[in-house]
């Protein structure tokens, strides 16, 4: 079977401006609670990389969902093992795995569900769509169990 071709969406300059401030609000815990600023290295610069993101919470685990599809964030998540998230004062170190392909439809309809006012134009069908819809987008938008390890555990209920 032939491997999809990875799917981005780029930002554009006001998208980049608004991405910039919200990652601001949650960072200051101004944001609404399921949004935090993800923190990756480069996988070629190490250069540490943020951008706002939001938390599904979904049967008693956590994930993040790749909105704008494989992009840099997702690409070293998926090298490293491993992100930051930051949220006031507080950073966690989480490890991802990688959801298998054969889940990813049912939290891909979750997340739309949930954040449908933030992120429905990144996705090619409607939040009331069958699951089936969403099993053919799948292998476009990666998607992270995240699992928090360390002292920070207690406080991310993600934690392993």
């Amino acid at each position: 079977m032939k491997q999809p071709t990875p799917h981005f969406i780029q930002p554009n300059l006001v998208e980049r401006a608004v991405n910039r401030v919200y990652g601001w609000f949650a960072t200051l815990g101004i944001a609404p609670s399921y949004s935090w600023l993800l923190r990756t290295t480069g996988r070629k610069t190490g250069v540490i990389h943020s951008t706002p993101v939001n938390i599904l919470a979904y049967d008693g685990k956590f994930y993040l969902v790749g909105t704008r599809g494989h992009t840099q964030w997702s690409r070293n998540a998926a090298l490293f093992g491993e992100l930051t998230l930051k949220r006031r004062q507080t950073q966690i170190t989480c490890r991802v795995l990688a959801v298998p392909e054969e889940r990813k439809a049912e939290l891909l309809k979750a997340y739309l569900t949930r954040f449908n006012w933030m992120v429905r134009r990144f996705f090619p069908v409607q939040s009331e769509a069958p699951v089936s819809a969403f099993a053919a987008i799948a292998a476009r938008y990666p998607v992270f169990e995240l699992l928090a390890s360390g002292p920070q555990s207690d406080f991310f209920p993600g934690r392993s």
